[in-house]
């Protein structure tokens, strides 16, 4: 029998009418006769309300504590959607992070999934039951709740497709797969049918919002393909598939990171663990996603990357890249690459209008 695991981020199950839009869906994706486990996030904005409340209780609020705090609203998700299921007729049964076997190392707000242990989920499948998962969570070897960091959700479904062998993991959002540039900032963005887990990889590295590093990188470890959706639409309807298939040399996106921030290198030690996004010659540049508070000595950075396979290593492409960046950003722009992906150091006031030029000149215009 198929097994598909579906991950739904917070906008899909923002309130109950897109909760019960979320619960036909499943609905309809196991009337076709497979097994269904559903990872959840929490409603809406219900993470952030949650640290809100936390900050004003607390400026220093510690991470043990939060982590008990923010799982709550995962928790509320799974609940509810059980309980739309159960009214179409579909039996679902709910588990934390814990309960469904998912073990992580000790570092609250930013752990890493260490071993999958999904006993209890199978037991469910096994029933004809649809096992929803609380994401972004799990438990650490001294039986604390840990949450996962950013993507952690996305972490959590992949993580479990891998440990049961699912036949493919779909992470449905608001967006019909990965596209080529933000649609919202770029006008000439367009949908990619297909992507080598590398491209994405690379795209997560560096921003891009549809897929996070994590559950990529997990991805590509254990052989998941992955499938981006959009939530409203039927299952195998658009998105894009994320395989482990090799491709040709190819430029196929560009993102823009305005996430982040440079840190003097003197201040490392007060940086929490996991928001530290690489050092270079240009200093320390930390990802904002991952803290929890304002730090005021940081200051606001940003990077536009171009991807595609061997982007960064194959000779001519890279030669174009850079070709076109000197075009836009002038002969002194600092960048580095990798195999397929060529990251550019660029003004935070700037990453917008870097980002439509370099997706112009390099995916929108045919090359030469």
């Amino acid at each position: 029998m198929t097994l598909i695991v579906q991950k739904y981020g917070g906008s899909s199950v923002a309130d109950l009418a897109r909760l019960r839009a979320v619960a036909a869906r499943v609905a309809a994706t196991r009337a076709t006769g497979a097994s269904v486990v559903v990872v959840v996030s929490a409603m809406g904005n219900t993470t952030n309300e949650l640290l809100g409340l936390a900050s004003q209780v607390s400026a220093r609020p510690g991470r043990r504590e939060l982590d008990m705090l923010i799982s709550v609203g995962e928790r509320v998700s799974m609940a509810l959607l059980a309980m739309a299921l159960g009214e179409l007729g579909v039996p679902a049964r709910s588990f934390t992070g814990s309960q469904s076997g998912i073990l992580t190392d000790e570092h609250h707000a930013n752990a890493r999934v260490v071993e999958v242990r999904p006993d209890r989920v199978r037991e469910a499948l096994d029933r004809g039951e649809v096992a929803i998962v609380a994401g972004f969570q799990g438990m650490s070897r001294d039986r604390e709740v840990t949450t996962l960091g950013r993507g952690g959700s996305d972490t959590t479904a992949v993580v479990l497709a891998a440990a049961l062998g699912a036949d493919e993991c779909e992470i449905c959002s608001d967006v019909d797969g990965v596209w080529s540039a933000d649609p919202r900032t770029v006008p000439g963005a367009r949908r990619i049918d297909r992507l080598s887990v590398d491209e994405a990889l690379a795209l997560a590295q560096n921003g891009a919002k549809v897929l996070y590093e994590e559950a990529v990188a997990w991805a590509e470890r254990e052989g998941v393909t992955l499938r981006a959706s959009r939530t409203s639409d039927p299952r195998g309807v658009g998105g894009t598939v994320v395989s482990r298939q090799p491709l040709a040399p190819r430029i196929v996106a560009v993102t823009a990171d305005t996430q982040l921030a440079s840190c003097p290198t003197a201040r490392l030690g007060d940086l929490p663990g996991g928001c530290l996004r690489e050092a270079s010659a240009e200093g320390l540049l930390v990802d904002r996603r991952n803290l929890h508070a304002p730090l005021p000595f940081l200051e606001d950075a940003a990077t536009v990357t171009v991807v595609g396979s061997r982007a960064g290593a194959d000779p001519a492409l890279l030669a174009r890249v850079l070709a076109t960046a000197r075009d836009v950003l002038g002969p002194a722009a600092g960048w580095r690459s990798a195999a397929d992906a060529v990251v550019f150091r660029v003004d935070p006031t700037r990453a917008g209008s870097v980002e439509r030029a370099l997706h112009a000149a390099l995916i929108e215009s045919p090359a030469p």
